[in-house]
């Protein structure tokens, strides 16, 4: 293991050290004071409402042999009788993005950082590399969906002895990416799709695209892999060279990895997999071409961390699902619920309807619920999903909230003769549901987290 110190940190941040031990060991670190483990270093995360750092006493009460704080005034009888190291920087958050990259640079240029972002499928994507990879490697992924200025810092800071190192980073803005890439030092990015999330915040899918592309910008890079079929990327990728190596998954264009003669059941999938001049099967675990795409770029990043295609296919196999995504529960009379409820854009909803499309039973239930951070082109991408939802021909509409509305609306204005029903809230869907359920339904859930669409799956799940 990397070790850091507290004298370390204090060169790091230009911190000023109050008390404590300067040889002190810095290992894990925590920024939560009711999970915070005796022998941790919490850092005092200042947010808009609440300041962390004032919690200090309570986290060394529970054994926190280190603190990093800001803006907080000691008591000098507390501070003469402390027997913890406490440090004082100007900001613990730009001090975390510190610590994590010196901690990142200790491990080498060559250590393989595979850093994932994308509009859509970042976190199962990432799930997928990292079950791929830990068949040959000891891997060190992001958890759920910490891929921010917080929770990356925090995922690299989880490194001990682990061998490749697995993150994804998301971003609403500019410069968001780039900020995660100087810390993480990528040396393989992946972008996965240009689509519409956070559209209202940078205003066309080209600027989405520009944002993306801040992954490029680690020194370290050699190889870029990107979705080959996805217009915009195909696009950059056909009128840009690079110092970097691109590589290029897909289904449609011809990529150095493709899936071919392709069998989608209702929760998995067969196809051929076309790897440069080797061809072998791979059994993806999850139903939906989606995931065959996702399955595509962790066949790649398996294949240039020199994994052989059996060590490919098992991770493949064997990888599984962050909860809230695609998570499929069976329940009385043979109803499926799908819950794809952590978050929504136009593409993703629109991947999650052609799913439930193929997916066996006797009627297909859409709840679907807002889209949020779209800003001005909310309106025109709620009403897609309206298009899209008849295009698949699904049997009943169900939509939750205000924005899910235009939703509504839309499937109204085309004369689909579909069930549809409109509700406030999650509470007036849950009641509806439960008496309206019939035996063999497929249910899907989608929505934005915000919608908190998980106390239906929940209320749904063991009514």
């Amino acid at each position: 293991m990397k070790k850091i110190t507290v004298e370390d940190i204090l060169k790091i941040c230009n911190g000023k050290l109050i008390c404590g031990n300067i040889d002190e060991v810095c290992e894990d670190f925590c920024k939560d004071t009711r999970i915070l483990q005796s022998g941790d270093v919490y850092v005092g995360i200042k947010g808009e409402n609440f300041n962390g750092s004032t919690l200090y006493k309570d986290a060394i009460k529970k054994g926190a042999k280190v603190c990093i704080l800001q803006n907080v005034e000691f008591e000098t009888d507390y501070i003469k009788n402390c027997t913890s190291t406490i440090i004082l920087v100007e900001d613990t958050i730009d001090a975390i993005g510190k610590i994590a990259n010196y901690k990142r640079n200790l491990y080498g240029k060559d250590f393989p950082v595979i850093a994932v972002t994308g509009s859509v499928g970042k976190t199962s994507t990432k799930d997928i590399i990292a079950s791929v990879v830990s068949k040959k490697y000891k891997v060190l992924k992001t958890q759920g969906n910490m891929n921010n200025h917080i929770g990356l810092p925090f995922t690299i800071l989880k490194l001990k002895n682990e061998e490749a190192l697995v993150v994804e980073m998301g971003m609403n803005h500019f410069g968001e990416i780039e900020y995660l890439v100087n810390i993480a030092q990528p040396n393989i990015a992946v972008i996965t799709n240009i689509g519409t999330s956070h559209i209202g915040n940078l205003g066309s899918r080209e600027n989405i695209l520009k944002a993306k592309l801040e992954i490029i910008k680690s020194k370290n890079l050699k190889k870029l892999i990107i979705n080959n079929d996805n217009d915009l990327l195909n696009k950059w990728l056909n009128e840009n060279k690079t110092e970097f190596e691109v590589l290029t998954y897909g289904i449609q264009n011809n990529s150095n990895c493709m899936a071919k003669n392709i069998k989608l059941s209702e929760q998995s999938s067969k196809f051929e997999c076309k790897l440069y001049n080797e061809n072998f099967e791979i059994d993806v675990p999850v139903g939906g071409e989606h995931f065959i795409y996702n399955s595509l770029c962790a066949a790649l990043v398996g294949n240039v961390l020199k994994l052989n295609n059996s060590e490919i296919q098992k991770g493949i196999k064997e990888f599984e699902l962050t909860k809230k995504r695609m998570e499929i529960a069976k329940i009385k009379n043979n109803i499926t619920i799908i819950n794809d409820s952590y978050n929504a854009s136009y593409d993703s909803v629109k991947a999650a309807l052609e799913y439930i499309k193929s997916v066996e039973g006797k009627r297909k239930i859409a709840v679907l619920g807002d889209m949020l951070e779209l800003g001005e082109f909310s309106e025109e991408l709620h009403k897609k999903v309206g298009e899209e939802f008849v295009n698949n021909k699904i049997d009943v509409l169900v939509t939750v909230g205000n924005l899910s509305q235009i939703i509504n609306n839309s499937v109204k204005s085309l004369n689909n003769t579909k069930e549809n029903y409109h509700f406030k809230n999650n509470t007036e869907a849950i009641d509806f549901l439960k008496n309206v359920l019939k035996e063999d339904d497929v249910i899907l859930l989608k929505a934005s987290n915000g919608m908190n669409f998980s106390e239906i799956f929940e209320k749904l799940k063991n009514y």
